[in-house]
Protein backbone atom coordinates (compact mmCIF):
# COMPACT_ATOMS: atom_id res chain seq x y z
CA UNK A 1 0.00 0.00 0.00
CA UNK A 2 1.29 3.48 -0.62
CA UNK A 3 1.89 5.74 2.20
CA UNK A 4 2.69 9.14 2.60
CA UNK A 5 5.21 9.93 5.41
CA UNK A 6 3.36 12.23 7.55
CA UNK A 7 -0.56 11.91 8.83
CA UNK A 8 -2.62 14.92 8.11
CA UNK A 9 -2.79 16.12 12.04
CA UNK A 10 -6.33 17.56 11.20
CA UNK A 11 -7.08 13.85 10.50
CA UNK A 12 -5.88 12.38 13.31
CA UNK A 13 -7.04 14.78 15.55
CA UNK A 14 -10.52 14.28 14.28
CA UNK A 15 -10.26 10.21 14.56
CA UNK A 16 -8.81 10.22 18.03
CA UNK A 17 -12.13 12.66 19.15
CA UNK A 18 -14.88 10.84 16.69
CA UNK A 19 -13.45 7.05 16.88
CA UNK A 20 -12.37 4.45 19.30
CA UNK A 21 -9.82 3.83 17.49
CA UNK A 22 -6.03 3.06 19.11
CA UNK A 23 -3.00 5.85 18.41
CA UNK A 24 -1.17 3.25 16.23
CA UNK A 25 -4.44 2.64 14.12
CA UNK A 26 -5.35 6.85 13.82
CA UNK A 27 -2.10 6.66 12.45
CA UNK A 28 -2.69 4.41 9.91
CA UNK A 29 -5.86 5.64 8.32
CA UNK A 30 -4.72 8.86 8.60
CA UNK A 31 -1.87 7.87 6.47
CA UNK A 32 -3.35 5.29 4.28
CA UNK A 33 -6.62 7.72 3.46
CA UNK A 34 -6.99 10.63 1.89
CA UNK A 35 -8.93 13.61 3.52
CA UNK A 36 -11.97 14.99 0.85
CA UNK A 37 -14.55 18.09 1.46
CA UNK A 38 -17.49 16.82 0.14
CA UNK A 39 -20.51 19.80 -0.61
CA UNK A 40 -24.02 19.61 0.39
CA UNK A 41 -26.23 17.44 -1.56
CA UNK A 42 -23.27 15.38 -3.48
CA UNK A 43 -23.83 12.26 -4.21
CA UNK A 44 -21.03 10.06 -2.30
CA UNK A 45 -21.84 6.93 -3.37
CA UNK A 46 -24.82 5.06 -5.78
CA UNK A 47 -26.63 1.89 -5.00
CA UNK A 48 -25.69 -0.85 -6.74
CA UNK A 49 -22.45 0.29 -8.42
CA UNK A 50 -19.23 -1.36 -7.46
CA UNK A 51 -17.19 -0.75 -4.28
CA UNK A 52 -14.02 0.95 -4.67
CA UNK A 53 -13.79 2.64 -1.27
CA UNK A 54 -15.12 3.03 1.76
CA UNK A 55 -15.17 6.50 3.98
CA UNK A 56 -15.02 7.89 7.66
CA UNK A 57 -16.91 10.77 8.18
CA UNK A 58 -14.66 13.48 9.78
CA UNK A 59 -17.46 16.39 10.47
CA UNK A 60 -20.61 16.73 9.14
CA UNK A 61 -23.34 14.77 8.30
CA UNK A 62 -24.54 12.29 5.42
CA UNK A 63 -27.98 10.16 4.80
CA UNK A 64 -27.87 6.49 3.80
CA UNK A 65 -30.86 6.08 0.83
CA UNK A 66 -32.04 2.48 0.18
CA UNK A 67 -34.31 3.00 -3.14
CA UNK A 68 -34.20 7.06 -2.82
CA UNK A 69 -35.68 6.51 0.75
CA UNK A 70 -33.21 8.16 3.88
CA UNK A 71 -32.92 5.13 6.03
CA UNK A 72 -30.34 6.69 8.39
CA UNK A 73 -28.35 9.17 9.34
CA UNK A 74 -24.06 8.94 9.82
CA UNK A 75 -21.96 12.02 11.16
CA UNK A 76 -18.17 12.32 12.50
CA UNK A 77 -16.88 8.92 13.33
CA UNK A 78 -19.09 6.77 11.49
CA UNK A 79 -18.33 4.25 8.39
CA UNK A 80 -19.59 4.23 5.27
CA UNK A 81 -19.43 2.26 2.33
CA UNK A 82 -17.64 -0.55 3.89
CA UNK A 83 -20.29 -2.78 3.13
CA UNK A 84 -19.84 -3.81 -0.27
CA UNK A 85 -16.12 -3.89 0.46
CA UNK A 86 -16.17 -6.73 3.48
CA UNK A 87 -18.56 -8.98 1.30
CA UNK A 88 -17.10 -8.02 -2.26
CA UNK A 89 -20.79 -6.85 -3.58
CA UNK A 90 -22.73 -4.15 -5.68
CA UNK A 91 -23.52 -1.13 -3.36
CA UNK A 92 -26.65 -1.78 -1.50
CA UNK A 93 -27.02 1.84 -0.43
CA UNK A 94 -26.34 5.55 -1.61
CA UNK A 95 -24.80 8.01 0.24
CA UNK A 96 -25.75 11.55 0.11
CA UNK A 97 -23.93 14.68 2.01
CA UNK A 98 -26.84 15.98 4.48
CA UNK A 99 -24.25 18.88 4.92
CA UNK A 100 -21.06 19.70 4.07
CA UNK A 101 -18.76 16.90 5.14
CA UNK A 102 -14.72 15.93 5.76
CA UNK A 103 -14.53 12.73 5.13
CA UNK A 104 -11.34 10.16 4.95
CA UNK A 105 -11.42 8.17 1.91
CA UNK A 106 -10.07 4.64 1.99
CA UNK A 107 -9.08 3.14 -1.28
CA UNK A 108 -9.81 -0.05 -1.99
CA UNK A 109 -6.07 -1.33 -1.44
CA UNK A 110 -5.60 0.70 1.62
CA UNK A 111 -8.81 -1.11 2.94
CA UNK A 112 -7.84 -4.76 2.04
CA UNK A 113 -4.25 -3.94 3.68
CA UNK A 114 -5.40 -2.68 7.17
CA UNK A 115 -8.15 -5.81 6.88
CA UNK A 116 -5.35 -7.96 6.36
CA UNK A 117 -2.89 -7.09 9.02
CA UNK A 118 -5.17 -4.67 12.02
CA UNK A 119 -7.67 -6.93 13.55
CA UNK A 120 -9.04 -4.22 15.50
CA UNK A 121 -9.67 -1.97 12.10
CA UNK A 122 -11.29 -5.74 10.65
CA UNK A 123 -13.75 -6.34 13.63
CA UNK A 124 -14.82 -2.76 13.75
CA UNK A 125 -15.85 -2.97 9.82
CA UNK A 126 -17.44 -5.77 9.99
CA UNK A 127 -19.26 -5.13 12.88
CA UNK A 128 -20.26 -1.78 11.39
CA UNK A 129 -21.34 -4.03 8.43
CA UNK A 130 -22.97 -6.63 10.25
CA UNK A 131 -25.45 -4.43 12.35
CA UNK A 132 -26.57 -1.88 9.09
CA UNK A 133 -27.16 -5.21 7.19
CA UNK A 134 -29.32 -6.48 10.00
CA UNK A 135 -31.03 -3.10 10.43
CA UNK A 136 -31.43 -2.24 6.69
Amino acid sequence: MARRQKADPEVVEALTEHTSFDEELVRQLATAGTAVNIPEGWSIIMETTPADSAYIVLAGTVEIRKAGQVIAHLGAGDVFGEIALVNRSLRNASVVAATPIRALRLGEEAISSLLEHDQEFADTLRTYAQSRITAG
